[in-house]
């Protein structure tokens, strides 16, 4: 029998009640309905991503989930819902890659992304697209990139909007390669996809789940991907890397952020409700072959780390080249 003195029997009986403190919140949550806050209108890929995943969540954690839609300033109405949101686990933020890029594009925040919001998970990305009307004289990156030389800003590509990722991704593109082209912003997917197929503007960048179906209907045209490796419904499209850009990534990506903090033991069990529903078959099969996703289905360090780099890489492109919000 082994001897245990007073005072380590009263440490473990400190740590053994702090263990217990830590793993109540876990226990007792959720205790009512939770709300998953989209920072965008309803109807785009964010705001499909929650209410895919509402209902494994409900099923798993026994509560009403709500997706509650808080659209406006790119994002960041929404965003600080949930950064000033108490931190009991029943408000979680569902956001897009535009989050990376609120710190530089709105300086003026009324929240910091890395202070006031802990990450959940990183659920999983898509890459950007080039594409263009199939009349239209390109058939890869490097087409593209001989044509704006040859014709210095005439070469004009749209985007879903200025200071996105997929603009900013056209300006890193002409930086490495030394070229300048005319950028059209426009106010939604819908609107750029409508007018690159009508050949309004000579090509567009927006993420795969965008334009697949046009591209899949023969009406665009794909050029070059930006992930890190070839998308299988995208096969025959080489990646950025492969048309000789090395770096050049870009991918749309979804992620699940809660108020800063939210108790860790409640932060894992959602990150678990989330991998389970996201993993059966009927969601999975829609974000992968809706939305064109990479799962990732990240711890939150994962997401953490991941969030920096963006951050740090997105960050740079519109300080250096002096990009403003819409």
């Amino acid at each position: 029998m082994i001897a245990v003195s007073r005072r380590a029997a009263a440490g473990a009986l400190v740590a053994g009640l702090a263990g217990a403190a830590r793993a109540q919140p876990a226990a007792s949550w959720p205790n009512g309905p939770v709300r998953l806050v989209v920072p965008f209108a309803p109807g785009g890929s964010t705001d499909a991503v929650a209410r895919l995943v509402s209902p494994g969540l409900q099923q798993r954690l026994g509560v009403p989930i709500v997706v509650e839609n808080r659209s406006g300033a790119a994002g960041s109405i929404g965003t600080a819902v949930v950064a000033k949101a108490p931190p009991d686990g029943q408000t979680w933020l569902v956001t897009f890659d535009s989050h990376a890029v609120m710190p530089a594009l709105l300086p003026s925040l009324p929240f910091d992304l890395t202070r006031d919001l802990d990450p959940v998970m990183l659920i999983g990305g898509a890459p950007y697209v080039i594409a263009c009307k199939p009349d239209k004289p390109y058939r890869s990156l490097a087409d593209v990139v001989a044509a704006a030389k040859a014709r210095p800003e005439r070469v004009s590509f749209g985007s879903t909007g200025n200071g996105t990722i997929g603009h900013l991704t056209m300006v890193l593109l002409q930086e490495r390669a030394g070229i300048r082209m005319p950028h059209l912003p426009y106010r939604s997917g819908g609107l750029a996809v409508n007018d690159a197929v009508a050949g309004h503007v000579e090509m567009m960048i927006g993420s795969a789940a965008l334009l697949m179906p046009q591209i899949a209907a023969g009406t665009l045209r794909p050029l070059a991907q930006f992930g890190p490796e070839r998308l299988p419904a995208l096969g025959a499209v080489p990646t950025a890397e492969e048309s000789g850009f090395p770096g050049l990534q870009a991918e749309a990506w979804w992620g699940v952020f809660a108020p800063h903090g939210t108790p860790a033991p409640v932060v894992a069990r959602m990150n678990a409700a989330l991998r389970e529903a996201l993993s059966e078959e009927r969601a999975r099969r829609q974000m992968t072959e809706t939305q064109q996703a990479r799962l990732v289905l990240s711890d939150p360090e994962t997401l953490r780390r991941f969030l920096d780099q963006q951050i740090a890489t997105w960050s740079r492109v519109v300080r250096e080249h002096r990009i403003a919000a819409d």
